[in-house]
């Protein structure tokens, strides 16, 4: 558990409690549907663009785009650009990117373990 203590000791940019940490924007940007199901499909592979699309299903080009960029920029996906004709780029997860990768897959696992009980509380609220 974070206590106070040890919140109050952390660096200003590190506070998720500060709208103006970089903590928080870190956080924004790797919480969001696309960016954590890009990382659970790149897993351990390196993959090419089209490949990643076609494992995230329903994702659409330009967010795909916008997604991989932000986690490389954030440091979480290397992008590598092959010299060939057309160019062959392919993406990998860095070291932090295969360990924010097991919390990905702890948030996975809790959501299939916790389905039916969430499903039957949605029908109960929607009813």
């Amino acid at each position: 558990m974070v206590t106070k203590q040890l919140l109050n000791s952390l660096p200003e940019n590190a506070d998720l409690r500060r709208a103006d940490s970089l903590a928080r924007e870190i956080f924004s940007d790797v919480a969001n549907k696309w960016a954590l199901l890009i990382i659970e499909a790149l897993g351990e592979r390196t993959l090419r663009f089209s490949e990643v699309r076609g494992e995230v299903e329903g994702i659409s080009h330009k967010m795909l785009t916008q997604n991989l960029r932000m986690l490389e920029r954030n440091g979480l996906v290397d992008r590598t650009v092959h010299p060939t004709v057309p160019p062959k780029v392919e993406y990998t997860l860095t070291e932090p990117g295969r360990a924010l990768r097991a919390t990905v897959d702890a948030i996975c696992d809790w959501t299939q373990r916790h389905l039916g009980h969430i499903e039957g509380a949605r029908e109960r609220f929607d009813a």
